[in-house]
């Protein structure tokens, strides 16, 4: 019986809201947003790597192990200095949870100054 709860334990990746809408920003500003997280699991959620479309954006995430129960946040920095228009970008988070890569999304508008 203890074999088969074993197999049970698993970490649990939970997004409080996986798509994010900046609104409209002039060309030039740094939009920074919070994707936060929760380890619904029963063991360690340990983020591995963020991967991104472009060079225009930047991730943070937590290096250490996020403990069952625990939150976290991924923060992410869109520099809009180099586009214009309609932005709608994905970010892939790989982890040691089922499903990864997870993503989460953003988009919004850059004005033309």
């Amino acid at each position: 019986m203890l074999m088969g709860s074993m197999a049970q334990a698993q970490s649990k990746l939970r997004f409080t809201d996986t798509k994010k809408n900046f609104g409209f920003v002039k060309r030039g500003e740094l939009v920074k947003m919070d994707f936060s997280f929760k380890n619904e699991g029963t063991t360690p959620l340990i983020i591995t790597e963020c991967k991104v479309e472009c060079s225009c954006t930047t991730i943070e995430f937590p290096k250490a192990p996020i403990a069952p129960g625990q939150t976290g946040i991924i923060q992410v920095s869109f520099d809009t200095k180099t586009v214009y228009d309609r932005q709608d970008r994905t970010v892939e988070i790989f982890s040691n949870a089922p499903g990864s890569p997870h993503k989460i999304r953003f988009k919004g508008v850059v004005l033309k100054p």
